[in-house]
């Protein structure tokens, strides 16, 4: 192996602070069976005589820090507590404390000398390529007291896994055990401390801040753990200020000022967060107060209980100062330890004769400005001093300074490792240092379980104790700045706890002052992003239709959940839609109604009318009464499905109204299709024709055919498309029940048909429109069939480009107007033959009528004839030898047809022949 000397740099003559071998060089130490070795930052500086060190000369320091001596005082008090209690079995601890003066370089050399060989009289310390039996000079170390020094420390530690308990290094990567596998702490890491940074700002309404840390190691890691969670919380960093590490930093003041002025110049940010040592906040505050700074600050564990700051003359006039400080317990030994200070010797701890020494140098100054004598001195001039001044106790003066909450962190990390060589003591000789080595008592401190306030706390995997923090509120109290505890954030539930509602009353006062990039975005209203790189800097636009906002500042609006609910521009909420449907109460739909009431009325009308005068020719014309009674019967069908169309639909509702419609229809217009077939075959005299029409003319089957097939579309319309209830969510603010007819084609084939009926209907009413006056039946189902392709016709567009609740009553008044076409068309006609003209209702009137209309109709046939013979001579011929064979039996001359008569068969017919023709055809009718 090889070995190296650590060198002592003499930096004066005088002892007292001067370094003339290596054991000059530890700040406090005491002898015992195992040692612990401790790092604190003492001093917050090192002097630096050149602006870069040209030898390499550890230099003394400067600013004595009160919370940092108490901290080496309290790992004193629990090493001498142990051994004067039965921990241990009779083994004693010792310790050697060293300063660091807040600098890598001195920490390094300090543990430098923590590795060298025990019991080696030069401080050797050997390189080895194992060193699993070496026995180095101390067993563990408690400190280091920054984040920056003790991953120096640590990574040099880890080469002999020496054990290493910092109370106060908070840095998130320490917890990282493949680069820092010795290192533990009694504190949890910046990552809970950060997000209850975060969680604190944003419960406060806050999102727009300002950021300073110092730029070393503790300080980045710090802000860039900070920065995720403030990202993760909305809130966002208006800017970061860097002050440099060491106050010997020429441009440190000059960064101040910069820091200063970016806070005075963000009027909108009134919230800051510092992570920044307490020497370094003091400066800061300062200058602040200087520039009458009024803001809220967010103190990091480093400075948030610091006494020294919050004693700054007029460090009101800063505002608000909120913090995190570790969980504090009971320390009354501690403070009972310190009244008792001023009877221990010096010999053994330098930082106690230091003190002392201040003591005496500023006791003539009054509190804020003795404590920052003591701060300000360095060990140059303490020791020009020291000759002159007589020794001093106060012994208020170092209780006052106590930060809770380090104290009881540095005596656990004590505590924590004697119960670990506790462990390792039980079949061991302890007092023999090489009983066991660094790493053994590494694997040993990892299962350690420790008692504090009666609560087991113990190291996690990441070496962390994981205790709650103080949330700490500065407040002025009797003309003076008091720290008092607010609220306790507990880092695994990751919430506030409140003592009373007074604490919490406090903490909802800080929800007072504004610190926001935009102004609050209102409920019904979201955040519309900017140029700003920053997502904080917004403008508040309102929510678009059909979507809401319910709390403020929120990112985006929410859709209303689905279709059914609707929400107003600038909406805080959705609403139901409305359900729109033609309902009975409607004014249109009541009107609709009565129309069909009315029909049915007519309808019952005509059939009392006809029922009483059954017997009557008009009413035998139209068919009879059963054909009569069918044709009404569908006219009643057709008005009872307009009911159908109204009020909420239902499934039933939607496959009766278009089926009933159909088949009634389809029925309706068979029988009249029937009686025109009938009328036609009456009154046509064309041989061919009537020959074909006695063959269609089957009244019975023709209905039940025309009649079933539009049974058959509609069965199978209603089995494999069958309509459904649909919403019609095509007006904004409102849901339209309304029947979907499942098959658009099924419909149209069902209409198409009817459609089909009525002109076939239609072809043969129009053949026997000429027919006599008084009964023209024919050409009023001719009107009526015109006034259904009409009506339907004019239907499709209208249907088609028609939307909303008042839909179905466009098809309700097509129906109407058709089936009253026809239904008017078809029977009023004979009432009013039957109640105003009543004379023209006999038979004998309708006997004439028809002889009348049979002799033109007979007479116009022979002039036609005629007509076409007289076109070739061949047919003057016939017509002579027809007159001198054919003698007319009154006079015996040959004649043609005249009104009156009819010629069949070349021959010319008498008057009382066409009579009874005429009879014959009123009885065919």
């Amino acid at each position: 192996f090889v070995t190296f000397l650590i060198p002592c740099f003499v930096i004066s003559t005088d002892i007292a602070f001067s370094c003339q071998n290596t054991d000059d060089f530890v700040g406090a130490s005491s002898p015992g069976d195992i040692v612990i070795g401790g790092l604190f930052a003492v001093h917050s500086e090192m002097l630096r005589p050149e602006e870069y060190p040209i030898k390499p000369v550890i230099q003394n320091c400067a600013g004595f820090e009160i919370q940092i001596f108490l901290q080496t005082l309290a790992m004193i008090h629990a090493i001498e507590t142990i051994n004067n209690s039965t921990l241990l079995s009779g083994v004693t601890l010792g310790y050697e404390i060293y300063d660091t003066c807040a600098e890598v370089t001195k920490a390094m050399a300090s543990a430098l000398r923590f590795l060298s060989k025990f019991n080696s009289s030069e401080d050797v310390v050997e390189f080895r390529c194992n060193y699993s039996d070496y026995i180095p000079r101390i067993k563990a170390v408690v400190g280091a007291s920054y984040s920056e020094v003790s991953m120096a420390v640590s990574r040099l530690l880890a080469l002999q896994l020496i054990p290493q308990v910092s109370p106060a290094s908070s840095a998130e990567i320490l917890s990282d055990k493949i680069r820092f596998p010795s290192f533990f702490r009694t504190i949890p890491s910046d990552f809970h401390q950060t997000r209850a940074m975060a969680h604190l700002i944003c419960e406060s309404g806050w999102n727009w801040i300002g950021v300073i840390a110092t730029d070393d190691d503790n300080g980045r890691f710090a802000l860039e753990s900070f920065g995720v969670q403030a990202m993760a919380n909305n809130v966002c960093i208006a800017f970061k200020e860097m002050l440099p590490a060491y106050l010997s930093d020429n441009t440190f003041h000059t960064k101040v000022d910069r820091a200063i002025e970016k806070i005075v110049k963000e009027t909108r940010v009134n919230v800051i967060v510092v992570f920044m040592r307490q020497f370094h906040v003091l400066k800061l505050f300062k200058k602040a107060i200087e520039r009458n700074v009024n803001k809220i600050w967010i103190a990091s564990d480093n400075w948030a209980a610091a006494v020294k700051i919050s004693t700054i003359p007029n460090i009101r006039q800063l505002g608000t100062i909120v913090g995190f400080g570790f969980k504090s317990g009971d320390i009354s030994t501690f403070q009972d330890f310190l009244t008792k200070l001023n009877e221990k010797p010096t010999d053994n701890n330098k930082f106690l004769h230091e003190y002392i020494t201040l003591l005496s140098v500023c006791a003539h100054l009054e509190y804020h400005d003795f404590q920052m004598c003591i701060a300000n001195q360095s060990q140059d001039d303490l020791l020009q001093n020291v000759e002159n001044n007589h020794q001093i106790w106060r012994d208020d003066f170092l209780n006052t300074n106590i930060e809770p909450g380090f104290i009881r962190n540095t005596i656990l990390a004590v505590y924590a490792i004697a119960h670990a060589i506790k462990g390792q003591c039980k079949d061991r000789n302890c007092k023999d240092p090489s009983a066991f080595t660094p790493w053994e008592l590494l694997e040993e401190l990892k299962k350690v379980t420790v008692i504090d306030n009666g609560k087991e706390i113990k190291f996690d995997p990441n070496g962390d104790m994981s205790t709650s923090y103080d949330v700490l509120l500065w407040k002025e109290i009797d003309g003076h700045m008091e720290i008092t505890t607010m609220a306790e954030y507990d880092p695994e539930k990751g919430d506030f706890i409140f003592e009373d509602e007074e604490k919490k009353k406090e903490f909802l006062d800080l929800k007072k002052v504004q610190s926001t990039c935009s102004q609050h975005c209102r409920p019904g209203q979201m955040k519309k992003v900017t140029e700003s790189p920053h997502t904080c800097c917004y403008e508040c636009v309102h929510c678009p239709e059909n979507h809401y906002s319910n709390q403020t500042d929120m990112d985006y609006c929410y859709r209303c959940n689905n279709k059914t609910y609707w929400a107003p521009i600038n909406s805080t909420t959705c609403y139901r839609k409305t359900i729109h449907f033609l309902a009975w109460t409607d004014w249109f739909a009541i009107f609709l109604l009565l129309l069909s009431a009315f029909g049915v009325v007519l309808i019952l009308l005509i059939s009392v009318i006809f029922t009483k005068n059954l017997n009557t020719p008009v009413v035998k014309a139209s068919g009879g009464l059963t054909v009569c009674y069918i044709i009404l019967f569908s006219h009643f069908l057709i008005f009872l499905s307009t009911v159908f169309f109204i009020d909420e639909p239902t499934e039933f509702k939607c496959k009766t109204r278009q089926a009933l419609f159909g088949i009634s229809f389809a029925l309706c217009i068979s029988c009249i299709l029937i009686k025109s077939l009938k009328i036609l075959l009456a009154f046509s005299f064309d041989p061919k024709l009537q020959n074909f029409l006695k063959c269609v003319y089957k009244p019975v089957p023709t209905v039940v055919t025309c009649t079933g097939i539009q049974v058959i579309i509609c069965t199978f319309w209603l089995v494999f498309k069958t309509p459904f209830v649909k919403q019609n969510f095509s007006i904004p603010r409102a849901i339209i029940l309304e029947c979907n007819e499942g098959s658009i084609v099924a419909f149209g084939i069902m209409l198409g048909y009817i459609a089909a009926l009525a002109f076939i209907c239609f072809i043969f009413a129009f053949k026997g429109r000429k027919l006599p006056e008084n009964y023209n039946e024919a050409k009023f189902i001719t009107f009526g069939m015109l006034i259904y392709f009409i009506a339907w016709i004019v239907f499709i567009p209208v249907y088609a480009t028609t939307f909303g609740k008042y839909l179905p009553a466009v098809e309700i008044i097509v129906v109407l107007i058709s089936n009253y076409g026809i239904l008017c068309c078809t029977f009023l006609p004979k009432c009013y033959i039957i109640i105003y003209k009543q004379e023209t209702n006999t038979k004998s009137a309708f006997l004439k009528m028809i002889y009348t209309y049979s002799s033109k109709s007979a007479g116009s046939v022979a002039v036609s004839q005629i007509s076409l013979d007289s076109k070739s001579s061949s047919s003057r011929a016939t017509v002579s030898d027809s007159c001198k064979s054919e003698q007319n039996s009154v006079n015996g001359n040959c004649h043609f047809q005249v009104p009156g008569q009819r010629l069949i068969k070349g021959k010319v017919l008498p008057k009382n022949t066409a009579r009874t023709m005429a009879r014959k055809r009123l009885s065919s009718i």
